[in-house]
């Protein structure tokens, strides 16, 4: 169903009498990149100027626009911690501290160069409208405005395959258009079940030169879950998804 949907897309997209607003593209570029519901395991590498790198494993869930939760597997050192995003609302559990704490999207639960916003990643449509839209020949060109002030980047610029419908390179603009730090999707894969989405997301940053972070995609499959999935108390538990 998701390629005939990408097909029917392509088919409006290069017809200038049914042309599909931006908007629109930018809502299939979030179904290929993820289906509505899903699982998946991923590894995070921070990679330091001096070549030190830290890598972590999370399992994460999504359920809809707005909630996602993750749960650390590795390091020992940050096994059982988990994280909860509903909206612009962010909590982190660590086992024996009580409760969830608070966090915010600039900041970043593992350091390095993606923040929480980056790791807990909502649907783009649920944060930003599509100002303006470009067609390279090659590429879409989609310039987005945040929808809210609360969200971590007041704009993207975002490289959208013509062929595949997924991002290519986003740069994350502060409101001055001053560049935050730039997003590189890199080795498309097919995932089975219609999902075909860049496997490795790397990131940079003018604000911590030297300094890298990829993030690399094991697996992702569709999962219908629970809306009990996403709430505090299931927090310590979300290990008993895997």
């Amino acid at each position: 169903m998701r390629k005939i949907i990408t097909a029917i897309l392509l088919l409006l997209l290069a017809s200038p009498a049914m042309a599909v607003d931006g908007n629109s593209l930018l809502l299939q570029v979030d179904r290929n990149l993820n289906p509505d519901s899903y699982e998946s395991y991923k590894k995070l590498i921070n990679i330091e100027p001096n070549g030190k790198e830290k890598e972590f494993i999370l399992f994460t869930v999504k359920k809809g626009k707005d909630k996602v939760a993750a749960l650390f597997i590795s390091p020992a050192s940050e096994k059982g911690r988990s994280t909860l995003r509903l909206g612009e609302n962010m909590w982190l559990y660590i086992p024996n501290v009580g409760k969830p704490i608070r966090i915010t999207s600039l900041q970043s639960v593992v350091g390095g160069v993606f923040n929480n916003s980056d790791i807990l990643r909502l649907d783009y449509t649920s944060e930003y409208n599509v100002e303006k839209m470009e067609d390279t020949g090659g590429e879409y060109i989609l310039h987005l405005k945040a929808k809210t002030k609360t969200v971590a980047y007041d704009k993207l610029k975002m490289w959208v395959h013509k062929e595949k419908l997924v991002p290519v390179r986003i740069e994350c603009l502060t409101e001055t258009s001053m560049l935050v730090k730039t997003i590189y999707y890199k080795n498309i894969k097919d995932f089975g079940d219609g999902i075909v989405r860049p496997a490795v997301i790397e990131t940079d940053s003018p604000l911590y030169k030297g300094y890298k972070s990829v993030m690399i995609f094991a697996k992702i499959k569709a999962r219908e879950l629970d809306d009990e999935v996403f709430t505090m108390t299931f927090m310590p538990n979300l290990d008993s998804l895997r």
